[in-house]
């Protein structure tokens, strides 16, 4: 069995902890838990035609740069980047957080989310910003952890991108 771990990187209240509770359990809450350090969940998928052991670490949600445990990056084998499509400036503390994820641990596969599809005409974020985004090189997926619109895709997506390197 293979084992991939997978680091989730963004501000706070992005919906960082809805996504991995949607994608590893199926499940959606409206209670807001602040993470305190990093949780860790397990599951496995196959990609690639390949048995994998995601462990997923959902790190707390980060607004100053400096306080990122770039301890928890090592080992990692894949990120996805969160930002909250309502609120547009997590966004760039998304963008922030892969620069200093790359100048630690390296360029690896990384896919970024843009987090409340379901809440699409409040959002903030502008499209052609997230184009420009997709023609550099950037895989960009709109989710929702309260539908789960997208959220299999992003995290299959990465995997199988992690099983290629």
């Amino acid at each position: 069995m293979i084992k991939k771990k997978i680091c989730l990187l963004g501000a706070f209240a992005v919906g960082k902890t809805s996504l991995v509770q949607r994608y590893v359990h199926s499940i959606f809450s409206e209670k807001y838990h602040t993470t305190v350090g990093v949780r860790i969940e397990k599951t496995q998928v196959r990609a690639n035609d390949t048995d994998v052991d995601l462990i997923i670490w959902d790190l707390h949600g980060e607004d100053d740069f400096q306080h990122v445990r770039l301890s928890y990056l090592k080992g990692s084998s894949g990120c996805i980047y969160v930002a909250d499509g309502t609120r547009e400036k997590t966004l760039m503390t998304a963008l922030n957080l892969k620069e200093i994820a790359e100048n630690t641990i390296g360029e690896i596969p990384c896919v970024l989310v843009i987090n409340k599809l379901d809440l699409k005409d409040q959002w903030e974020i502008d499209p052609l910003v997230l184009d420009d985004m997709k023609r550099n090189g950037m895989m960009i997926f709109q989710t929702s952890a309260k539908t789960g619109e997208v959220v299999q895709q992003a995290f299959q997506l990465l995997t199988r991108k992690m099983m290629e390197k």
